[in-house]
């Protein structure tokens, strides 16, 4: 089954929003998301879920943080299989519409978008969605792992967006305390680490709001947002 692509102008929104994407497949966007849905009271928005063996990203943020309806919305696709969206699609003999991927309206913002993976991952199979973050135009906060190999992946990711202009407000590194990773990566890709998500015995509304608490989250955003 052929799919197009609807490529139109820069969508620019009057609501505040933000996105979470990921260097990588399985960083912890979703509990990064969480941490952002609850400590900045914003809007959940997953537009596309592959995979359905287990709960969705949606369902999870919303039994984690006891979510009521209209502090999230419904996601634009859901595919069966846990693969990359473009191959999930095809599998159901479904494309993925560009079209359909406009930011609905929300009532409590800002809005967390998460994405589908990470930043090059194909949506069609002639468009990726980091060609539909530019379209968005909502900034960046990019999860990357904090250990072994994050250096390169993060310094990537950033290269991509900044090769097409698009703002990144800062990098939050999923997993053990690392005392080098986040200096060297603000060193050499210029953008800030935001936050160090450590490893959790188990993660509960409590603990997210701990960390947000324990890393001076609310002055650290409102420091980094007042620039875009």
């Amino acid at each position: 089954m052929a799919c197009t692509s609807y490529i139109g102008t820069e969508m620019k929104h009057k609501e505040p929003g933000f996105i979470i994407c990921g260097t990588d497949t399985d960083v912890g966007k979703t509990i990064i998301s969480a941490l952002f849905v609850q400590g900045l009271h914003a809007t959940y928005w997953k537009p596309i879920q592959s995979g359905l063996e287990n709960k969705t990203d949606t369902n999870v943020i919303c039994k984690l943080l006891n979510l009521p309806k209209e502090r999230w919305l419904p996601e634009a696709y859901k595919f069966k299989a846990a693969v990359s969206p473009h191959w999930s699609a095809e599998l159901e003999n479904r494309c993925i519409e560009i079209n359909r991927l406009k930011i609905p309206s929300f009532t409590y913002p800002p809005l967390i978008i998460e994405t589908a993976g990470g930043l090059m991952v194909p949506l069609t199979r002639n468009y990726l969605q980091i060609n539909h973050l530019k379209q968005w135009q909502y900034p960046i906060i990019l999860v990357g792992r904090s250990g072994l190999g994050t250096i390169n992946h993060t310094l990537l990711s950033l290269e991509a967006l900044k090769a097409r202009k698009i703002p990144v407000i800062g990098i939050v590194l999923n997993g053990p305390i690392h005392k080098d990773n986040p200096k060297t990566i603000e060193k050499l890709g210029g953008v800030p680490v935001i936050c160090q998500f450590p490893a959790l015995k188990e993660i509960t509304s409590e603990s997210l709001s701990e960390i947000w608490i324990n890393n001076n989250m609310d002055s650290i955003f409102e420091s980094l947002i007042s620039k875009f």
